[in-house]
């Protein structure tokens, strides 16, 4: 959990939030697996384990779908594994970036099992209030139980 604002470094890298390395050594694992997000302009970082139960989720279902090619293609494809290094960095490969429209300004923020990465400004317009219909979203929350 938690939103942090970090900058992407010349060479790629950003910091891992000390909480989340806190939970990703506990499982004794340093690795994650990077990828486009299906539908918003960002990165996701997934722990390898949850990773491999998405992946075997989607494998499951019929490949034929429209909605599930996509999904092999914009997700699954783009998936790299990332290794956290001793500073607690990992490297983000040049078309993530490009794909995610990473320069140098970017928030690293939980949600539940996968980190998201975004630019700043990107978030900022997805995750502006005055932007969506609140009425429409608590009422579909609601019905969600959220």
């Amino acid at each position: 959990m938690g939103k942090y604002y970090n900058t992407l470094d010349p060479k790629g890298r950003i910091i891992i939030p000390a909480p989340f390395r806190e939970i990703l050594s506990s499982a004794k694992n340093t690795k994650l697996i990077i990828a486009n997000d299906a539908f918003d302009h960002c990165l996701c970082a997934y722990p390898v384990e949850e990773w491999g139960n998405l992946v075997n989720r989607v494998k499951d279902k019929p490949q034929t779908m429209d909605s599930v090619k996509y999904f092999m293609r914009r997700v699954v494809g783009s998936a790299v594994e990332c290794e956290l290094d001793k500073q607690g960095r990992i490297q983000i490969p040049s078309a993530l970036r490009v794909d995610a429209g990473l320069s140098s300004e970017v928030v690293v923020m939980g949600q539940g099992s996968k980190i998201e990465i975004w630019e700043k400004n990107a978030l900022e317009v997805v995750a502006d209030p005055a932007k969506i219909d609140t009425k429409a979203f608590k009422e579909e929350l609601s019905g969600l139980g959220i």
